[in-house]
Parts: structure tokens; sequence; C-alpha cells
């Protein structure tokens, strides 16, 4: 079960009825009113029926609402001990905030969406994805705009242990490389959203080719989640006062890092001499100080 049910909530809006999506709205406003009323109450509360409600949590993959509100209270307790831990009354980021502000709910928002991505990984997931990177003959990595800086952080840690592997920005480039791999070889893509449209289609490319292809994404039942033989979730929220990728950006970065650990682990001892080589490498180009 998703380690943060209000984002399973927010994921779950598309596909909801016009009544189960007043549930969820009236939830997600306010999650409090979850933990504190009965289910006739909210259920009057959303202008529909009780069976409406007990069919919204099972839609959700819970057996009632009793479960639900299980769920809604440990994700509020998590959220509110998160915001205490920086004095915070809310971690959404306003037009007025000072920089001590930004920098305190960024944080707050950063270490939920770290602790949600590691508390809820798949282990299963991620080792068979690191044996497959293991084996590989080569990897790809694909990935637009944030996306693509994960993909180049993975990209050179797997280089740094002598894996054969490539990233392009660079959509069409992405395509044409993704049409040339087979059975040996492993494709990972990277989209917050899992709707990135380029992202997509490198990455069915590579699946009609035969390479096993993973998701890494936030949207279990997104466009890219639904092409891949693995799904590796992250969670993460944004701010509404949002600029550009930040807590999914951390919740990525966190999950690669997992994975990267994961292929040293099963790769063993080998790794110790390409990791020394490419240190002792980038160590020679560094400026030193004069008499040194």
């Amino acid at each position: 079960m998703d380690a943060d049910v209000l984002a399973l909530v927010r994921r779950s809006l598309p596909k909801l009825s016009a009544a189960e999506a007043r549930v969820a709205e009236t939830i997600l406003g306010d999650p409090t009113l979850v933990i504190d009323l009965a289910i006739n109450d909210l259920a009057k509360l959303c202008r529909t029926s009780l069976s409406t409600v007990a069919r919204f949590a099972q839609t959700l993959g819970y057996s009632g609402y009793r479960e639900l509100r299980v769920a809604v209270a440990r994700t509020v307790t998590l959220a509110q001990a998160q915001q205490a831990r920086f004095g915070l009354d809310s971690t959404t980021i306003d037009p007025e905030d000072e920089p001590a502000a930004i920098a305190a709910k960024l944080a707050a928002m950063e270490i939920d969406a770290i602790e949600k991505t590691a508390l809820a990984i798949d282990a299963a997931g991620i080792d068979r994805v690191a044996r497959a990177v293991v084996a590989a003959r080569h990897i790809d990595l694909f990935g637009q705009a944030a996306s693509s800086l994960t993909a180049q952080d993975l990209q050179l840690k797997l280089s740094r242990i002598g894996c054969s592997v490539s990233h392009s920005p660079d959509p069409h480039l992405a395509v044409t490389t993704a049409s040339l791999r087979t059975s040996d070889d492993v494709a990972i893509a990277f989209s917050h959203s899992g709707e990135t449209l380029e992202t997509l289609r490198a990455l069915e490319v590579a699946r009609d080719a035969g390479a096993l292809v993973v998701a890494v994404t936030s949207v279990v039942d997104s466009s890219l989640a639904l092409v891949a033989d693995v799904v590796l979730l992250t969670h993460a929220h944004e701010s509404p006062f949002r600029m550009a990728a930040m807590s999914s950006r951390i919740a990525q970065l966190a999950l690669v890092d997992v994975l990267f650990v994961r292929v040293v682990q099963h790769r063993g001892e080998p790794v110790a001499v390409p990791l020394q080589l490419t240190h002792d490498a980038a160590a020679a180009r560094r400026r030193t100080s004069p008499g040194r």
C-alpha cells in the first residue's frame, strides 16, 4: 500500500466518478476530516451516500473506510511531525516567504520525499533491476528536463564501476539508440509524472527491441509504468508554488543511490579497481595549493 495515502488520492482523481471525486477533494482539502468524522458524517459533508464513501476507500485499495482512516491518520501525523521539526505550520511556499522560511519548507518537503520513497521501496524490484544491470551488455538511461539530471547522475555512477552506459537528453538520439537494443540490454526511464512523451517513446522502442525496460516514476498506473517490465516508485509532492522539480528530483536521486549500492553489492569485489582508477584519474586533475 502507498506510504502516502494523500498522494494516492491525488493520483486516483482522474479515474473517479463524480461522487467519489467529491470525497477525494474533500479529503485533500482537509485530511483531518477523515480522522474526525464517522463515515455517515463524511458522506453528508460530501453530499453522497455511505456506499460511495466505502467504494471510494476500496477503489484506493483499502478494505473499507476504517482502514482508510488509519492510513490518513498515519500520513497526517507524519506530515505534522515533519512540520513541527522545522517549526512550520505549513510546507506550502508562498510568494512572500523569506529565504529562511523557504529553506525550512523545502527541507521538510525533501526529507519527507526521501523518507516516503525509502519506506515504500520495492526490494524485489530493486534487486531485479540491479542484477539485470550487472549482467547487461549495455544500459540506456532516458529522461527529459529535471529527470535528465537524475539519468546523468546514474550514468556517472555506473560508468565509474565499468558499466557500458549512456544517456542523451536528445529525444531523437534516445530513440535511435533504443532501437538497437537486444535482450542483453537494460533501459531505465525517469519521469515523475510518467507521461513525458519523449521518454515514453524511447522506452517503448527499447521494449520492442527486446531490452528489459524499467520505469522510475511516482505514478503507478502512468503510461510509462504500463510499458515497463519493472516499476520503481518514488513518492514526492511538489509545492503549489512550484518553479521546477524539487522534491520529485530528490526522491529520484535517493532511489538511484539505493539502486547503485545494490548494483555494487551484486558486482562484488571487482568494483574496487574501477572505483579507485576513476578516483585517481579525477584527483590528478584537481588544482593543488602552492607548495603542495
